[in-house]
């Protein structure tokens, strides 16, 4: 084995062999929607109590706003035509985010995506430092399924609709 296998490049091209989900981290914060992309979504960490986990980058500008401007957290998987919306939510400019996006925000600010095949309302549980990351665990509270719209995973560097 060579070192250069564990270079950044090189750890980036061989994690992209796994496919992701991925999820839109959401909240309503002082009235506007927040939210963020995340591919490195885990299901199923815990039945009892129900957790999830999700990994944010130290650089994040987004996950700040959101872990300290709000009590609770929607999380909505991406249907297989999500593509070019993940790439709107996690653009730079934040007014334009939400340009054109269904979705629902309930009294407590947990905000979902309209039309996803899954969206969870979560409470964040735990967090740890991961290296550049930080591991958030999050607590479902409630959640909604609709089989009827396909997924949406990253793999190879890529958006991919699921059958």
């Amino acid at each position: 084995m060579s070192t250069s296998a564990l270079e950044p490049l090189s750890l980036r091209a061989a994690f992209a062999q796994v496919p992701q989900p991925v999820v839109i981290v959401g909240a309503e914060v002082d009235g506007a929607p927040e939210a963020l992309v995340a591919s490195t979504f885990t299901a199923g960490v815990s039945l009892e109590p129900p957790l999830v986990t999700f990994a944010v980058q130290h650089s994040s500008s987004t996950w700040p706003r959101l872990r300290d401007g709000a009590t609770h957290l929607g999380v909505s998987l991406l249907g297989s035509e999500g593509g070019p919306l993940a790439r709107q939510i996690a653009g730079k400019d934040r007014t334009q985010r939400f340009a054109g996006v269904a979705y629902t925000a309930d009294d407590d600010g947990s905000l979902v995506l309209d039309h996803a095949p899954l969206w969870l309302k979560t409470r964040v549980y735990n967090e740890f430092t991961a290296g550049d990351h930080d591991i958030v665990v999050l607590e479902l509270l409630d959640l909604g399924v609709d089989e009827t719209v396909p997924g949406l995973v990253f793999h190879r560097s890529s958006f991919t609709p699921l059958p």
